[in-house]
């Protein structure tokens, strides 16, 4: 738990100490709460499940289906309107900003067979998604992408790659080590 919250100070300017994070982190609270509930979806105790994730959905803002597969120190900034989907599977040391959705894509259609498919977006490890963005379908995000805000991803994202726009695409960025979560500026160059 303590590498956990380290690696949240570690990627937050404004994390002044570990028991702020505790404390005040909605989406620390999400994380930890998920991991019971995943346990409860696991071992086949679905209402239980989703009665724990619509609890800290509550108290959060934060959506996590139960089953969605969360590897280690993902850390959820801000966190209001974040949606995870059932199917999906989070790398390590991922972050995600507000309003990101990892969602499915034609939920209404077909029900039924959809809920035996992989659904919802698999994201690498050491991933940054940009606030609002939205990550739609069974796509593979590669380890080291970068989803810049309010991007809207439909197809796979190569490793490395910086991703912007709607429908998004991989750019090139002049200072590759400056990634901006909350938007890219004007020195990007199209690589399609």
């Amino acid at each position: 738990m303590n590498d956990f919250l380290e690696s949240i100070k570690s990627r937050d300017p404004a994390a002044k100490s570990v028991l702020s994070i505790v404390l005040t982190y909605p989406g620390v609270k999400a994380v930890f709460f998920h991991k019971f509930a995943h346990l409860f979806h696991v071992a086949g105790f679905d209402l239980i499940a989703r009665i724990i994730a619509q609890t800290i959905r509550f108290f959060t803002g934060i959506e996590i289906h139960p089953g969605a597969k969360i590897g280690k120190n993902l850390f959820i900034d801000h966190g209001m309107g974040v949606v995870i989907g059932e199917t999906s599977e989070i790398g390590d040391n991922v972050t995600i900003y507000h309003a990101v959705t990892l969602g499915g894509s034609s939920p209404s259609i077909d029900s039924e067979r959809q809920r035996h498919e992989k659904r919802h977006p698999t994201i690498g490890n050491d991933v940054v998604i940009g606030s609002g963005a939205q990550i739609i379908g069974p796509v593979n995000v590669g380890n080291g992408a970068r989803i810049a805000a309010n991007a809207v991803v439909v197809k796979d994202v190569p490793e490395n790659a910086t991703m912007v726009g709607i429908p998004a695409k991989a750019v090139k960025l002049e200072n590759k080590g400056n990634f901006r979560p909350y938007g890219v500026d004007d020195k990007v160059k199209d690589e399609q």
